[in-house]
């Protein structure tokens, strides 16, 4: 009995401590309503990443070009409208694009096409100046600056992948590299160097000569081939604008652009085979240089000593890599300039004077 009535006191004592720890709470801790009332707010999203702006800036400037032999087409490229006057408007494009044709067709955004007239080219810097009615000529592309990019800025290209079919087409990317040297073989035989910007913008067959654009929406280079290897992604590579225009008065006025030649052939210094071809012994430790295999009668190599077996190790303290690149080096000064060249021979270090007397087309 004892048990029971415990018990029941037990019970009556919880709920009595219940009840007054409920009402402590909500008189100290008032619960509110929840509010379910909804905030609507408008948001605005800013499209940043977009490019569009930069687009409309040369868009309308792009063209693509087909080139002709005997009424055939041999090739597609791109160019754009670099300059407009009163009668006419001027197209820059790759002197490979136009290579070899007799009949070059320019064709704008808006699909007119008009037989372009070729002014001049340049095969060394790989450009070339068209002339168009002026009519054909949309929109004048504005000539921006390489030397004003960073590593790392955005650039993109407006070009005709695959001819006429995707013109107009925009890719995009970053500045890669700049001050690149590539090694390029010509129709000759032979090979030289260029200086150029490096991109990983997608680049195809068909946007060859096209713009290499800026943010601001100025061409800063010109698109001028792709070196693809299965190991990579693939390198889109561009002339600087700076080159392009620094010969393109005399391309319109249908000059030829000059440069120094020493009167050399020459053979790369780590190129065994062809030294021993030739019976030219070198020291072994030279692995760097271009060796001087025959020297032309009447030029300023001869005029200056060299003899084969020279191997000529620097131009004006610049070291010289290979035959490409001492090509690359010497095509810096123009045709009447002294030049000081370091060569080794009979195991001596030598320098030399020469006159940039002659030139080469």
């Amino acid at each position: 009995m004892k048990k029971t009535i415990t018990y029941i006191i037990t019970i009556i004592l919880s709920l009595a401590v219940g009840v007054c720890s409920t009402i402590v709470v909500y008189h100290f801790f008032p619960m509110t309503e929840p509010n379910a009332e909804t905030v609507v707010k408008d948001v605005t999203i800013n499209e940043t990443n977009s490019i569009s702006s930069s687009i409309e800036e040369v868009y309308d400037a792009v063209v693509i070009i087909e080139t002709y032999n005997n009424s055939q087409v041999i090739g597609t490229g791109t160019g754009f409208v670099y300059k407009i006057d009163d009668e006419k408007g001027y197209v820059m494009t790759n002197y490979h694009v136009i290579e070899g044709s007799d009949k070059i067709n320019v064709t704008n955004i808006a699909g007119q096409t008009v037989e372009a007239t070729l002014l001049g080219g340049d095969d060394y810097a790989d450009i070339a100046v068209l002339s168009i009615e002026k009519s054909a000529a949309l929109k004048e592309a504005k000539i921006g600056d390489s030397t004003d990019m960073n590593l790392g800025d955005t650039v993109f290209t407006v070009g005709s992948p695959l001819g006429k079919k995707y013109i107009g087409t925009v890719t995009k990317g970053i500045l890669s590299g700049k001050d690149r040297l590539v090694t390029i073989s010509s129709n000759t035989g032979g090979s030289y160097m260029m200086q150029v910007l490096q991109t990983d913008a997608a680049i195809n067959p068909g946007n060859s000569g096209g713009p290499l654009v800026n943010m601001q929406g100025e061409v800063i280079g010109i698109n001028s081939m792709k070196l693809v290897e299965d190991e990579i992604e693939g390198m889109g590579f561009a002339i600087p604008i700076e080159i392009a225009m620094s010969a393109v008065d005399k391309l319109e006025a249908g000059e030829k652009v000059l440069r120094p030649v020493l009167g050399v052939e020459l053979i790369d210094a780590n190129n065994s085979y062809t030294l021993y071809y030739n019976k030219i012994m070198i020291d072994e430790e030279i692995d760097k240089g271009a060796v001087v295999a025959s020297v032309e009668e009447g030029y300023p190599a001869e005029e200056a000593g060299l003899k084969k077996g020279d191997v000529i190790l620097a131009i004006n303290d610049e070291e010289v890599e290979n035959s490409a690149h001492l090509r690359f080096l010497l095509y810096k000064y123009e045709v009447g300039d002294t030049i000081k060249i370091t060569v080794y021979r009979n195991g001596k270090v030598k320098e030399a004077k020469i006159n940039l007397s002659k030139s080469v087309e």
